[in-house]
């Protein structure tokens, strides 16, 4: 590989044609003149531009990835130049130009500039010859329009996102032009297809994502990066990372970042993100497969949050949570991010960035630098392509940024193809981790088989691959259950054995001494061989097969010696999976996770008194997690909790205990701190419940339940009466509250809400003792009621159907008051 500024060794200045660069590979031109420069305030920098030196080094650097397509440690060795230039009006601009053995990169800078500029264009440009082939997607902020194959000759115009991936010619060189080193100093990028030249060529010019971007003395944009090689070549590729910046000191022993597989119950259970037990089901059958990770989509509330974590704990398993990225958007919103990871959350998705804009990015830096502080993992959604992050921010387990399984859900007449999913590993995940959330047996209109469907679990690469279909899916089919349980969390090597993005891709991943195979295939039924001379196997490797069972459906296993190859039948859009083990080996190495017992602590609610302490009792082992601001002491076995001064009377904080579990995740526990309710009147829906249990959804404040959403309620009426305050659910619920023995009346009126039919018995105990109870039903005024509660300490609105045929039906608990005397 070769990169020169024509000719060789020199910078030269074309008065018609300006600075440009040509780049060879094994001695023949690949890209030829590909013109350089930007425009600054209007003004274009790269032509009639003076040359004033050039600098030259070697970069060689090392750097560990904890997750990708070969974590571990990496050495690279780039040659860099330097071309400083003077423009017509004096202004020093320079090009810097890195040269590895798989591409080669360019990147801007401003060296002398005196306050700020603004960047409003870019010369950079790629001619693709006319006889060559690409694989393109249509330009979009977040990558999620379908990926296909297209000739230069019919390329439309128009923009299109990176990686652009282009088969120069009849091959077999390729480049994948795409960006790395991204921050909020820059916007980014995508390429614009000018119409077609009278020889049949097109030239891609980048384009950024603003109209203009503010930049102050120093590099001014992003690398432009062009891979050059063959399909392995770039599919092993790792100099987007290798361009990234150094990871800092602090973050380079972040052994907490854990790679894995996932449990993710949105996709076949819509609203099951609202529900406790079902996320408790999900976490029992990803442990039994041995997985390592839960993430729970929309709709969770943080009533029930630390149980699932504790509850997750128990069996190794590490808890995520999904949020929106306008919700951490100011330094108050973004303290949610410590409360999260005091309760033990491992990470979070965050979702719908839709946006390449020097904004977003400067959003996406201080998201990265909180997480990184914090120990938490980040799976972008909706979000721009990888960058390099992996190097820079090793925490970043993932990103969208690709038509995945989610398609299924919102877009039925916008399946998935085959030939889409065929494109990704050539094109998408050569970049970067691509949370595509394989795997989905159960997408309406699928038109890949059960092999394509298992193939993708290995074609498709993401830091923490998270599953589409329900657990139960997997676990009812016997060869898939044993494949994704002996399914590698974290890869130590990619190799590309066969394939090509217009037919098929036939990925090897390496995890110690076993290869793990993918195949995914586009088109007619066909026998696919499978080259094993890359893997150094040894002699009569283990051959271990799932794949379509050719001429049925589904899937068919078999067992196979193999040296130098093996071949597989694959039904139309089908596909297979393989481990391979050397000779003499254990070829199934999986186990469930074990179960470990929860830390001890004690009382499960601690009030604070009137030094303003709270006291909790642990194993002497055990380690605090706190709400921010709160600090705690070590008294024998008795931790002293001093909560922050803001708590409310009547809120409570989670206090988290941690011990020693299993490897990376420790057990874990929770207590609630209370600050003790004061005399006078308190409304239900302001204290904090200490657990629910609801039919649809969270329970809701100051609304109907609605439906399986939070907040998705309306105002409660009941016989056409509205009312502002007051709880919504739907039976069979409970809503339990801490009193601490303070209060002496509880008051208020219940009803079915007008949104739903039915009745339901309600009912209101006080410590587990039923005080209250009344039939209500749909179109009937509320039932009032007012109650002595003297001494109580917990209470409970409960809520069941009468007969089956009042299921979905809706209680309001409205006007609901606590009074505690002077």
């Amino acid at each position: 590989m070769s990169a020169e500024i024509r000719p060789v060794g020199a910078v030269v200045r074309d008065a018609d044609a300006g600075v440009r660069l040509t780049v060879t590979w094994h001695g023949e031109i690949v890209l030829d003149r590909i013109p350089l420069g930007f425009a600054v305030n209007g003004v274009d920098v790269g032509t009639n531009a003076e040359l004033v030196r050039v600098s030259e080094r070697t970069v060689r650097d090392r750097f560990r990835l904890r997750s990708g397509k070969s974590a571990g440690i990496h050495a690279y060795e780039h040659h860099e130049s330097v071309h400083t230039f003077r423009a017509a009006d004096g202004l020093e601009w320079q090009v810097i130009v890195r040269i590895a053995r798989d591409g080669v990169a360019i990147r801007y800078a401003l060296p002398a500039l005196d306050g700020t500029a603004r960047i409003t264009g870019d010369r950079t440009a790629v001619t693709l010859p006319a006889q060559s082939r690409n694989w393109v997607l249509d330009y979009q902020t977040w990558y999620e329009t379908p990926r296909f194959g297209v000739d230069t000759a019919d390329l439309a115009p128009g923009a299109y996102g990176f990686p652009f991936l282009t088969r120069l010619d009849a091959g077999p060189a390729h480049i994948l032009i795409t960006e790395s080193g991204i921050d909020g100093r820059f916007a980014g990028a995508h390429a614009v297809a000018g119409d077609p030249e009278p020889d049949g060529r097109r030239t891609l010019r980048f384009t950024l994502a603003d109209d203009s971007v503010e930049v102050a003395r120093g590099v001014v944009s992003p690398w432009r990066v062009i891979l050059v090689g063959t399909l392995p070549d770039l599919v092993s590729s790792l100099l987007v990372d290798e361009l990234a910046p150094a990871v800092s000191p602090e973050l380079d022993d972040a052994t907490w970042v854990r790679p894995g597989r996932a449990a993710w119950s949105w996709w076949s259970d819509f609203y099951s993100g609202a529900q406790l037990d079902k996320q408790k089901h999900f976490v029992d059958v990803a442990a039994d497969l041995g997985w390592e990770h839960l993430l729970i989509d929309c709709g969770w509330e943080e009533t029930w949050v630390p149980e699932i974590v504790a509850y997750a704990s128990r069996r190794g398993i590490q808890v995520h949570l999904w949020t929106i990225w306008r919700d951490l958007n100011s330094p108050e919103d973004l303290r949610k991010l410590a409360l999260w990871r005091s309760w033990g959350v491992a990470g979070i998705k965050v979702d719908f960035m839709e946006s390449e804009s020097k904004d977003r990015y400067r959003w996406y830096d201080t998201v990265l630098a909180e997480t990184a502080r914090l120990g938490l993992m980040v799976n972008f959604h909706g979000s721009v392509i990888p960058r390099g992050w992996a190097r820079t921010f090793p925490q970043v387990i993932g990103y969208e940024a690709i038509r995945g399984a989610e398609y299924y859900v919102f877009f039925e007449d916008q399946a998935l193809t085959a030939t889409h999913n065929v494109i990704q590993p050539f094109t998408r995940n050569v970049v970067g981790g691509m949370d595509a959330t394989p795997v989905a047996f159960g997408a309406p209109n699928r038109t890949t088989s059960d092999g394509h469907e298992l193939g993708l679990s290995v074609v498709f690469e993401a830091g923490i691959t998270h599953f589409a279909d329900h657990v139960d899916a997997y676990a009812s089919r016997p060869l898939v259950a044993r494949f994704l349980s002996e399914l590698a969390p974290v890869w130590d090597e990619t190799v590309l054995l066969a394939g090509d993005p217009d037919s098929h891709a036939v990925i090897a991943r390496r995890a110690g001494d076993r290869w793990f195979i993918g195949c995914i295939a586009a088109g007619d039924a066909r026998t696919i061989q499978v080259p094993l001379e890359r893997l150094s196997v040894g002699q009569d490797a283990q051959v271990w097969i799932v794949g379509d069972a050719v001429p049925a459906s589904g899937l068919a296993e078999s067992t196979v010696a193999a040296t130098d190859a093996f071949s597989v039948a694959v039904a139309r859009d089908g596909g297979f999976v393989a481990v391979v083990a050397p000779a003499g080996t254990e070829l199934f190495r999986s186990a469930p996770r074990p179960h470990h017992p929860a830390p001890a602590v004690h009382p499960a609610v601690a009030e604070i008194g009137a030094d303003g302490t709270a006291a909790l009792a642990t194993d002497a082992g055990a380690r605090l997690r706190l709400p921010a601001g709160w600090s705690a002491d070590r008294r024998g076995e008795t931790w002293v909790i001093r909560p922050d001064s803001s708590l409310r009377p009547g809120q409570l904080g989670v206090v988290t205990v941690e011990q020693d579990g299993d490897g990376q995740v420790p057990g874990v526990a929770h207590a609630r701190v209370v600050c003790p309710l004061t005399p006078g009147e308190h409304a239900l829906s302001e204290l904090p419940m200490l657990s629910f249990v609801n039919a649809d959804g969270p329970v809701e404040r100051d609304q109907s339940n609605g439906g399986g959403n939070p907040r998705d309620g309306q105002p409660m009426r009941v016989a056409g009466q509205r009312f502002d305050r007051g709880l919504g659910t739907a039976p069979a619920s409970e809503a339990r509250f801490h009193l601490g023995g303070r209060a002496e009346t509880f008051a208020g009126a219940v009803g079915v809400d007008d949104e739903s039919t039915g009745r339901a018995r309600v009912s209101v105990l006080a410590d587990g003792h039923e005080v209250f109870a009344a039939v209500v039903e749909a179109g009937k005024p509320v039932t009032t009621f007012n109650l002595a509660i003297h001494g109580v300490r917990t209470l409970c609105l409960r809520g069941e159907t009468v007969a089956p045929e009042d299921i979905g039906v809706h209680v309001d608990w409205v006007d609901t008051t606590i009074h505690v005397p002077s």
